[in-house]
């Protein structure tokens, strides 16, 4: 794997090991790239320059990690599919650091065209966000560039290309940071990784974008169908997929978790899919719900949850004896689901293709979920109110914010210090996953605290942060193909 981490040991965790970059020899490395476009493609007429390093201050953990995205063949479990990936594999690597640490993490572009990283839900610096045309240039084929950041929360994150609809190929993986002041409680840790699958096996995600925008819409890929039924997100998507994948796999050649019985397992969910929302279910067992997109949670127990794209849930569960599989099933398309399976004594594992009955019962949404008191946003009132109103639809494949178009639209303006609520209405007939970049949120219902969120088709969700961040950050629809036809816009702070 062409990946390396290097740091001081964390209590009761391990991270990646590795060969460590010296900060002066990647500062050496770090390049500016021509060819400033945003996610669109669209030339946005800014200019970035080169990424300014940061040095550890005293006492400070320096965490090293190298990317290396490249083209590549992965093995999906006797499924061999040419994509690319970080490090010839998928998911990429599991990166962990510790609230607090400074990261170093150096991209070395293998690619044949520019990507960037984003560090998905990390309330991190703006120049180290990874948006090509607002944050920095893309990464030429051949380059280099590094990211110095500072995670202060901590939290199951992950890492992705922000370039085109490169996240449906193979270019993500995790980031775990931990708190070493949290307990435990629990005897094992599993990063359980969910994607949809088409590189390599079935169209390119940039020709089924091409195809969606040229053809006005419509389903691309293998038969599409409501599946688990219309509500909670009625249609589930625009692509259904050839394979379905947990941690790179396929459900009929799936990974196996051993444990032992009576264990306490924490298991970290992310959901790296372009277009994919699933109900996920470990059969035979009840769930714990302790965090969402890095935040804790009132524990919630439930038999299934639905994880959209871009969230991440962390659940606790104790094993009983035997074979038992962890489903995602798919929501709105009829396919075989995603599984692994989990085994803690003997027995034969179900088929391919078996429904836990958990799937069949109450599926817990967010609206499920209070936040923990420790992480509650301090209650204050609104200073300002921005409206974010998604529209468009299948008929002509336009995605907008604000009635226009990424490019077209006109940025939100923030006022450093103020606490800013975003009222989104979804005024269209589909489910979007709606991702903030730079800052988390409050959901003002309940409190509860993400950095993406499901917003149902004709629903409004009034979402609280403090804008205490400044630079010029991304809003936009988790759905990869959504926010590539327009449905992004920028937020931008007042001189």
């Amino acid at each position: 794997m062409s990946t390396s981490a290097e740091r001081t040991p964390l209590t009761r965790r391990t991270v990646l090991t590795g060969l460590g970059l010296g900060a002066a020899g990647l500062l050496a490395a770090c390049t500016n790239n021509s060819g400033d476009h945003d996610m669109g493609g669209h030339d946005t007429g800014r200019s970035f320059g080169p990424p300014t390093p940061l040095q550890p201050v005293p006492g400070q953990r320096l965490v090293t990690a190298t990317l290396n995205p490249a083209p590549t063949t992965v093995d999906l479990g006797g499924i061999q599919a040419p994509t690319w990936a970080y490090g010839g594999a998928i998911p990429g690597p599991v990166i962990r650091a510790s609230a607090g640490d400074l990261l170093q993490i150096t991209v070395r572009n293998g690619l044949p065209t520019g990507t960037t990283v984003h560090w998905h839900g990390i309330r991190l610096r703006n120049e180290a966000d990874g948006v090509p045309g607002l944050t920095q240039a893309p990464i030429a084929p051949g380059a280099t560039y590094r990211y110095d950041f500072v995670p202060p929360d901590p939290g199951t994150y992950f890492f992705h290309s922000h370039v085109g609809v490169q996240i449906d190929r193979g270019l993500y993986g995790t980031l775990v940071i931990d708190d070493p002041r949290e307990p435990g409680g629990y005897d094992a840790e599993w990063v359980v990784v969910l994607d949809d699958w088409t590189d390599g096996v079935g169209k390119t995600p940039d020709d089924i974008l091409a195809e969606l925008v040229a053809g006005g819409g419509g389903h691309a890929g293998h038969g599409m169908g409501m599946g688990m039924g219309d509500p909670p997100w009625g249609m589930g998507g625009d692509v259904t997929y050839p394979d379905y994948l947990v941690n790179g796999r396929v459900a009929t050649a799936p990974e196996t978790f051993a444990a032992k019985p009576g264990q306490r397992v924490r298991i970290r969910l992310v959901n790296a899919c372009a277009d994919t929302i699933f109900a996920v279910a470990l059969g035979g067992h009840r769930l714990t719900v302790t965090h969402t997109d890095g935040y804790a949670v009132q524990p919630r127990e439930c038999g299934a949850l639905y994880l959209g794209m871009g969230e991440r849930y962390d659940v606790v569960v104790t094993l009983a004896d035997g074979v038992f599989p962890l489903v995602a099933a798919p929501f709105g398309k009829l396919a075989i689901p995603a599984r692994a399976l989990v085994r803690t004594g003997s027995g034969d594992p179900p088929a391919a293709n078996a429904r836990p009955t958990e799937l069949a019962g109450e599926i817990l949404t967010h609206a499920d979920l209070a936040p923990a008191d420790a992480v509650r946003l301090p209650s204050k009132a609104a200073d300002s109110v921005l409206p974010v109103v998604l529209g468009g639809g299948m008929g002509n494949y336009a995605w907008t914010i604000n009635g226009a178009a990424y490019g077209k639209n006109t940025p939100l303006q923030l006022t450093a210090g103020q606490r800013t609520r975003l009222r989104v209405v979804n005024q269209s007939m589909m489910t979007h996953p709606f991702h903030l970049h730079g800052h988390t949120f409050a959901l003002a219902s309940t409190g509860l605290r993400k950095d993406t969120v499901l917003v149902r088709h004709m629903e409004t969700l009034d979402l609280d942060f403090d804008a205490d961040n400044r630079g010029s950050w991304m809003a936009h629809c988790h759905n990869a193909y959504h926010g590539e036809a327009g449905m992004m816009i920028e937020l931008a702070y007042r001189a």
